[in-house]
């Protein structure tokens, strides 16, 4: 049995979401660490989030596409 068949497809693709939770809470406390140590107001959460953001919606998209390139070749494969 291969690596990617020991688990349900859903298994594989929900750390995407928990990536994008992931790396949107880790920029916040990032930004909030800046406006702690620099004294600059809500701006540096306010960057760690929206970077946290776009970076893990950038991860969520390319794992969504590759699901869907897979599934396709699946698809294709099987008649």
């Amino acid at each position: 049995m291969t690596d990617d068949r020991r688990f349900p497809s859903w298994v594989k693709y929900s750390g995407a979401g928990l990536e994008l939770a992931g790396a949107t809470a880790g920029l916040a406390l990032v930004g909030y660490w800046i406006d702690g140590k620099f004294g600059t107001g809500p701006w540096g959460i306010l960057a760690g989030v929206f970077i946290g953001i776009v970076g893990g919606l950038y991860n969520l998209v390319k794992e969504s596409l590759a699901a869907m390139r897979q599934a396709g070749d699946d698809d294709a494969r099987r008649g």
